[in-house]
C-alpha cells in the first residue's frame, strides 16, 4: 500500500519502523503460524535487523495482542479460540463496515482504480495458489479503502484486529485449491463506482463474515 505523499518517499524510514512493519507483515500473512514459537535470534536473522529494533517491534506487537513473549527468549502468535474469534468478529463487523461507509464519499477515481488493480493482483495470486500474495493483497485492498475514510482511530483499531485474525486466515486459505480463495471485492468495487456507501458497507460486512465463518469451521475441525 502506498502511504506516501509529496516528498515523503525521499525521507529515510527509521530502522525500528521498517523492522516493525516487516514483523507485522509476517504475522498478517502467516509467516508465523498460530502457536509457532520462534527465537528472538531467529527473528534477528530473518529480518536482517539488530537486536534493539527487533525487540522494539516485538514489544509493540505484543502490546497489540499479535505476539506472545515467552520467558525462554521466544515469541509466538497466540492461538485463536472460539471465544476470541467471537470478540474479533463482533468488533470487525462493527468497525470495518462503518469505515467503508465513511470512505465512500471520499473515494477518488484514482483510488478506485488503484483498488481495482489491487483486486486484479489478488485474482492472479488466487490462480497461482499464491497464499502470501493473496493475503498481502487482501490486506492492501481493505486498508487502501480504509485510509481513504480519514477515520484514523477506527482504522488503527481495525489494524489491531487484523493482526489477531490474520494468522488463522492463513491456515484456512491453504485449504482452497487453485482459484477458489473467495472474497466479495467485486461487490465492493461496484458499490464504490455507484457512490453507494451503504452498499459498500454491506459488501465489506459480507466479506468479513465469510472469512470469519471459514475460520470458525477450521477451529471446530481442530485445524487451527
Amino acid at each position: 500500500m502506498d502511504m506516501g505523499n509529496g516528498g515523503a518517499s525521499d525521507r529515510k524510514v527509521p530502522t525500528h519502523e521498517t523492522t516493525y512493519v516487516q514483523l507485522r507483515d509476517m504475522v498478517l500473512t502467516g509467516g508465523l503460524a498460530p502457536g509457532q514459537a520462534v527465537t528472538i535470534q531467529g527473528l534477528i536473522r530473518d529480518l536482517g535487523a539488530g537486536m534493539t529494533p527487533v525487540r522494539e517491534a516485538i514489544r509493540r506487537l505484543t502490546a497489540e495482542g499479535a505476539l506472545q513473549l515467552h520467558g525462554n527468549r521466544r515469541v509466538s502468535v497466540p492461538n485463536l479460540t472460539a471465544e476470541l474469534l467471537d470478540q474479533i468478529a463482533f468488533a470487525r463487523l462493527t468497525i470495518e463496515p462503518k469505515i467503508a461507509e465513511l470512505a465512500a464519499p471520499r473515494l477518488t477515481e484514482q483510488t478506485i482504480n488503484r483498488l481495482v488493480q489491487i483486486d486484479q493482483a489478488i485474482n492472479e495470486a488466487m490462480q497461482k495458489n499464491d497464499i502470501h500474495g493473496y493475503l498481502s493483497g487482501n490486506h492492501c485492498f481493505h486498508f487502501t479503502l480504509y485510509e481513504a475514510s480519514g477515520a484514523q482511530i477506527l482504522t488503527d483499531m481495525a489494524q489491531s484486529l487484523w493482526l489477531r485474525f490474520g494468522p488463522s486466515l492463513r491456515v484456512v486459505s491453504a485449504r482452497y485449491s487453485q482459484g477458489r480463495l473467495p472474497d466479495r471485492h467485486s461487490d465492493a468495487i461496484g458499490a464504490m463506482r455507484a457512490g453507494d456507501g451503504r452498499a459498500l458497507a454491506r459488501a465489506v460486512e459480507a466479506d468479513i463474515a465469510q472469512g470469519v465463518e471459514f475460520v470458525r469451521q477450521a477451529l471446530q475441525a481442530g485445524e487451527i
